[in-house]
């Protein structure tokens, strides 16, 4: 399952996709346009910035937009920046492993089972793009959230 700060990520980025022609578009309007409150928008804006998958313009006509090309930021980068792992356990993460504790991951049916279900959720997340989120993609979100677990 999707966190909120990832379903409220995707919504913006949803709208900076669908705005990209007409350029930079203000925090607010995408906090109005896609009720997201706007501190919590702010701080997640700033973190797809760092991550290279925004970038702002200050001054008049300034805002946010999406940097370079959106066929080339993949669902699971912004996953893994607002969320963190994509795993549904963290024995099985690839960025992001850490040992269960008390557990025999040779000789533990779950955790192979549960790199079974982070491969397929993997082979949906990152072959998609944030240019997949087009206006009438939102299933896309809806379907994310129903697969991955949280």
């Amino acid at each position: 399952m999707l966190t909120q700060k990832a379903i409220y990520a995707f919504r913006a980025l949803t709208y900076l996709v669908d705005q990209q022609p007409c350029g930079p578009v203000l925090i607010a309007d995408i906090a109005e346009k896609k009720r997201i409150p706007l501190k919590f928008l702010e701080n997640i804006l700033l973190q797809l910035k760092k991550a290279g998958v925004l970038e702002s313009k200050k001054g008049k006509g300034g805002g946010y937009f999406i940097k370079g090309d959106p066929a080339e930021t993949s669902i699971a980068k912004v996953m893994r920046t607002v969320d963190g792992p994509i795993a549904p356990l963290p024995c099985v993460s690839l960025y992001f492993y850490e040992r269960c504790h008390n557990c025999d991951e040779k000789n533990c049916g779950l955790h192979d089972i549960m790199e079974q279900v982070r491969d397929a959720i993997l082979a949906i997340v990152e072959t998609k793009t944030i240019a997949d989120l087009k206006t009438g993609s939102e299933d896309l979100v809806a379907g994310l959230k129903k697969i991955l677990p949280r």
